[in-house]
């Protein structure tokens, strides 16, 4: 995807979590992440905008630690505003960043830019699923937004060398979005391998990209995709797939 359109479904995604999180008590409990209440959400996803922006802005080229941008919790009254400050806050720096921006990033990408813009845009998103889901249901996100973050997760996050998701005997995983075309096979073994291709699997999921995309971050169940095959290794992906935020 292009940075812009990424830019745009991070504004949007931002906007979404605003409204989830103040339609609530900042105390309502978040079913999608059992261990945190709607203000554990807030203050993680505020903090992560400030730790990207502060990459950006200040081109940062090596990692800053978190430390570096938790201050002062915001009251419960503030905690809202406080997102959106700094939900805008990013999306500015991204928008006023020169496409050669240089800084540290920890995923390929064509660009800092573009990884930041992506990895921002996949990340507020699942969390304003989360928000939604203290509420009722969750919304779909855009067919092209969700594949793109379906290809992030795929070929970025579950490659990663140290990740949990391995298996002792070879096996592989088809995905596919129904709504987008694309598909993805991932080989898993002592390290994990992605190919943007079809191919022989163990296990085959197919539904549309929105609906993928939330099962692979394990924020839904298989109700509504279809599953072939060996469904054990939704088990090991569900029970192995964890993304820490940095």
């Amino acid at each position: 995807m292009e940075v812009a359109d990424l830019i745009g479904g991070l504004r949007q995604e931002g906007e979404l979590m605003a409204k989830a999180a103040a339609a609530v008590e900042p105390d309502a409990p978040i079913p999608t992440c059992p261990e945190w209440v709607m203000r554990d959400l807030v203050l993680h996803a505020g903090q992560v905008h400030r730790w990207a922006t502060l990459h950006v802005v200040e081109l940062l080229t090596e990692r800053a630690e978190a430390s570096a941008v938790v201050g002062p919790a915001p009251g419960d009254d503030r905690i809202v505003d406080w997102f959106r400050e700094g939900h805008q806050t990013l999306v500015e720096a991204l928008e006023s960043a020169e496409p050669d921006l240089e800084c540290w990033s920890f995923l390929a990408a064509p660009s800092p830019l573009a990884f930041w813009a992506r990895r921002q845009c996949h990340e507020t998103g699942i969390h304003r699923a989360d928000a939604e889901s203290a509420s009722g249901p969750i919304s779909a996100f855009p067919a092209a937004i969700a594949a793109d973050g379906v290809d992030e997760l795929l070929c970025g996050f579950v490659t990663r060398p140290g990740g949990r998701l391995e298996s002792d005997v070879p096996r592989a995983l088809l995905v596919q979005t129904a709504d987008t075309g694309d598909e993805w096979l991932v080989r898993i073994s002592d390290t994990v391998e992605t190919e943007r291709s079809g191919g022989a699997a163990d296990c085959m999921l197919r539904g549309s990209a929105s609906d993928v995309h939330l099962l692979l971050w394990n924020r839904s169940d298989t109700s509504a995709v279809d599953v072939k095959g060996d469904a054990s290794l939704l088990d090991l992906w569900r029970d192995s797939v964890t993304i820490r935020w940095r």
